[in-house]
């Protein structure tokens, strides 16, 4: 048996209640559950119970068995001082405090319904080909998916402003620095986003501001410290001195920079192109950050986006190699990405860190994105077709997938506890 229903049996008190008693036999009142701890510690806090005629206030702790009291070593664990119940599915053994009393302890085995124990049998026991409630998924509340595909967007956004933290606290909260790291990475894709941030962590943020608008000095610094300045013609070794004069006046060192590959990708994805067009975009914007964070809709942020890359690149994939001319803007399908990726956890993390509430603004934004296509959205929509609609959709259904269904922590999806919700409370 699963701790995790436990929990859950406990928490919304799915078992019968009536004329209960501990398993020494004296009737117990369960007056409030308590708090759900997901940190070290009881397992939830601040429960008020009478057990006879005495009224208990104080924590509660849940195993499958009772002697997993001591397998875990609770006993030796200030922190379980104040356990006033533990609940249990099978009792074992006698649970004692310090002063040899025994704790109360509360035995569920009995207590539960069949159609909740089938329900959660069906959902966490079975053999399943997609997710665990596939069978049930196209029948949940429309209201209820809405609010939880909103819930797990924002679970997603926390967990990637972690990375953003993370930079901002080693650029000394350089909010610039750290969105120029945070970019290129983004601008570097799955395949090229390490080698991108091994560039931009190669050399101190504040050159790119001395070098300004200059879009030819950003392109030699970017494409040298990536140790892309290869092949043979005019741009190349204007480029390659102009790299040279930077190296040597700043003092600049790559050997730690990963070089960025070129294997399989669509040569609008070259990462001579994508760190060619970074240049324009920096080139374009002296004061990218505030205009980022300014930026309250999609036409803002497209706008922000919308750059022309340098003449020689409309005309190459590689140095030294022509093709027929074709304008190399960031298209919106790229754009997208930059939005998801870099953009809305940033503005996200700023907001957080003025102590202030963007997410209207940020979920409507994303919610104006286009969904993204993937196997992952694929599934969902083939299970409850329109399920995805938009970006947050995509998004939110990606981080269901990983951090609930691959896992099996259906009683924490507010979906998969549902199911145990609605059984009946008891026989």
């Amino acid at each position: 048996m699963r701790e995790e229903f436990l929990y859950h049996v406990w928490k919304f008190q799915k078992f019968n209640s009536e004329a209960l008693n501990t398993s020494q036999g004296e009737p117990l009142l369960v007056l409030h559950p308590g708090t759900y701890n997901d940190l070290s510690g009881p397992d939830f806090f601040n429960a008020r119970i009478q057990i006879g005629d005495q009224l208990w206030a104080g924590n509660v702790e849940i195993h499958s068995k009772s002697s997993h009291w001591y397998l875990h070593k609770h006993e030796t664990d200030r922190n379980y001082d104040n356990v006033i119940l533990h609940v249990v599915w099978e009792h074992d053994a006698d649970i004692f405090r310090k002063d040899e009393s025994v704790i109360s302890t509360l035995v569920l085995n009995d207590k539960i319904s069949q159609d909740i124990l089938a329900s959660y049998e069906e959902l966490l026991e079975k053999k399943h080909f997609k997710i665990n409630c596939e069978k049930s998924f196209s029948g949940f509340d429309d209201f209820m998916v809405e609010h939880w595909l909103e819930r797990l967007y924002f679970e997603r956004l926390e967990s990637r402003c972690l990375q953003v933290d993370k930079i901002l606290g080693s650029m000394g909260n350089d909010w610039e620095a750290t969105l120029f790291r945070m970019l290129c990475k983004a601008f570097g894709l799955n395949h090229n986003g390490e080698a991108f941030m091994a560039m931009a962590s190669s050399f101190d943020f504040r050159l790119v501001k001395k070098l300004g608008g200059d879009r030819s000095l950003l392109e030699a610094l970017f494409l040298g410290q990536a140790k892309l300045l290869e092949g043979e013609d005019k741009y190349a070794e204007e480029l390659k001195r102009e790299y040279d004069f930077l190296k040597h006046k700043f003092s600049l060192r790559n050997e730690a920079v990963l070089r960025p590959q070129f294997f399989r990708l669509r040569p609008d994805n070259f990462p001579n192109i994508r760190l060619a067009q970074l240049a324009s975009l920096y080139s374009k914007n002296k004061n990218l950050f505030q205009c980022m964070i300014e930026a309250s809709n999609l036409k803002d942020l497209y706008d922000l986006f919308d750059i022309e890359i340098s003449e020689y690149w409309n005309r190459h994939y590689n140095f030294g190699k022509m093709h027929s001319a074709r304008k190399k803007k960031l298209s919106d399908s790229f754009i997208n990405l930059l939005i998801i990726n870099c953009v809305l956890p940033v503005k996200y993390s700023y907001s957080k860190f003025r102590g202030q509430s963007d997410e209207e603004t940020l979920q409507k934004i994303v919610s104006g994105l286009p969904v993204e296509r993937n196997s992952v959205i694929g599934l969902f929509n083939e299970l409850r077709p329109g399920t995805a609609q938009n970006a947050l959709h995509s998004q939110a259904l990606l981080e269901l997938k990983k951090q609930y269904c691959d896992i099996n922590k259906c009683l924490y999806c507010e979906l998969g506890a549902s199911l145990l919700r609605k059984s009946p409370k008891y026989v």
